[in-house]
């Protein structure tokens, strides 16, 4: 039975005549539209930007397909508009400055630039201070000689505050 419709169906496609079994025509902008689509529901998934470069590549082909190209012309269009789109993030990622380390960065430690003070230091650059309701090792990360009094901390590292003089 299924076979005999899947035939039919094959049949007036090639003779492009509607018929009611035929509910949708899936033409080269339907695909094109769902191949963009596909892209974007795995980029929305996995959160890798490139894939909605490439989802553009495939709108781009869908819009040449509306505007009547062939098919070739549909998959350079594709292929040229994913792959720029997809080379220019690439060179704009790669022109930005770097974020800082995970230890150094306050976008990532909300303790990097919270002030402590340090009333005490040892012989070794470390000390101990009580911040946020317990009691820390803080080791001095300055170019000058460790003197008590306000510090910032400026990096987190295995539980042990890295911190400078407050300015």
């Amino acid at each position: 039975m299924w076979l005999n419709s899947f035939a039919t169906q094959r049949r007036n496609a090639r003779s492009k005549t509607p018929t009611p079994d035929s509910p949708m025509d899936f033409s080269s902008p339907t695909l094109w539209w769902l191949v963009a689509g596909v892209l974007i529901a795995v980029e929305l998934a996995t959160g890798t930007f490139y894939l909605l470069m490439l989802a553009l590549g495939a709108a781009a082909a869908a819009v040449a397909a509306h505007l009547g190209a062939a098919v070739s012309a549909q998959w350079l269009a594709a292929a040229v508009v994913g792959a720029g789109a997809t080379a220019a993030w690439h060179f704009k990622r790669a022109q930005s400055p770097r974020s800082a380390p995970v230890q150094n960065n306050a976008d990532a430690n909300i303790d990097i630039g919270q002030s402590v003070h340090v009333d005490t230091w040892a012989s070794d650059g470390s000390s101990r201070v009580h911040y946020r309701g317990s009691t820390w090792q803080v080791r001095y990360s300055g170019s000058d000689p460790p003197a008590p009094g306000p510090h910032v901390i400026v990096s987190v590292q295995s539980g042990h505050l890295g911190v400078s003089r407050a300015p």
